[in-house]
């Protein structure tokens, strides 16, 4: 009941601001994804905020500055593609080195078909 008084009330108050002003774009932004706004209602698995992402991704994002000389724009996009893969190794529980470690090692042998395997969520430290 909340949300839909929010919806009406955005939908009301956006025909009372000014077109192209930053209050409209606000509220356009809003009412353009209202239902992905409001999945958190229908599916309790969804978070109703990323806060959880946004303090992953934090020290990488503190770091942008420092790291725009990766060499090259394609090391920079492979340093990126790392970055991304041991965060979400740190978000399925692994210790993101040990993960690493064992990730690389076994590369090189391992059947291109079961690849997926390797991935965070699906990744198994072997004995």
């Amino acid at each position: 009941p909340l949300c839909n008084e929010l919806h009406a009330w955005l939908t009301l108050e956006r025909q009372r601001v000014p077109e192209g002003s930053a209050t409209a774009k606000a509220i356009d932004y809003s009412l353009n994804r209202w239902e992905a706004l409001t999945t958190f209602l229908a599916d309790g698995s969804v978070q109703i905020d990323n806060n959880h992402i946004e303090n992953l991704v934090r020290p990488w994002a503190m770091g942008r500055k420092a790291w725009l000389f990766a060499g090259s724009e394609l090391a920079g996009q492979r340093a990126a593609i790392i970055m991304s893969i041991l965060q979400s190794a740190k978000l399925h529980g692994h210790d993101p080195w040990a993960y690493l470690r064992d990730v690389l090692t076994r590369l090189p042998g391992h059947m291109n078909p079961r690849i997926d395997e390797l991935l965070p969520h699906r990744w198994q430290l072997q004995s």
